[in-house]
């Protein structure tokens, strides 16, 4: 294969640094789904847990702000966790609508595993990269996030 073949080239003639994210991204889940798999997990829902371990127990509307996601797409989750064993589901004693989520006594073995699929993760991401490059990057993607959040809080001011 021609090393300097881009895919995205062929299709669209701007755009080539959002493709080469796109690219990044999804390779990127990939693998966290392929490392997350040996856990029983599978990517986003780890971050949930990750929540879990650490903060304790959450209502499930606060996952879901906290994840950016709806609140239809947190209960798949927070359902596909439950019947893995992960976490189990409680009525809150405050609010008889809110829903509590906390990780199972089971799922703390699972802790371990998740955290090491990371540092895996984040090995085979920065592999190759100077300590300078890394910096770099981080500060480039912490710009990028920080324009496209405001980009995303604009457009929904003109929507409303």
């Amino acid at each position: 294969m021609n090393a300097s073949w881009v895919p995205w080239r062929c299709a669209v003639d701007s755009g080539n640094l959002t493709h080469a994210i796109i690219g990044v991204a999804r390779l990127h889940r990939v693998l966290a789904g392929t490392l997350l798999r040996k856990v029983g997990l599978h990517p986003s829902q780890e971050l949930v847990m990750m929540r879990l371990w650490v903060e304790g127990p959450q209502r499930q509307a606060d996952l879901a702000k906290m994840l950016g996601t709806d609140s239809a797409t947190m209960t798949r989750t927070i359902q596909r966790l439950e019947a893995g064993g992960f976490v189990r589901r409680v009525p809150c004693e405050h609010d008889r609508r809110a829903t509590i989520v906390e990780a199972t006594p089971a799922s703390l073995g699972a802790r371990e595993d998740v955290e090491a699929s990371w540092r895996e993760l984040e090995d085979c991401v920065t592999r190759g990269l100077s300590e300078k490059e890394l910096a770099s990057m981080l500060s480039l993607l912490g710009k990028m996030q920080c324009s496209l959040a405001e980009a995303i809080a604009k457009s929904r001011e003109s929507v409303d």
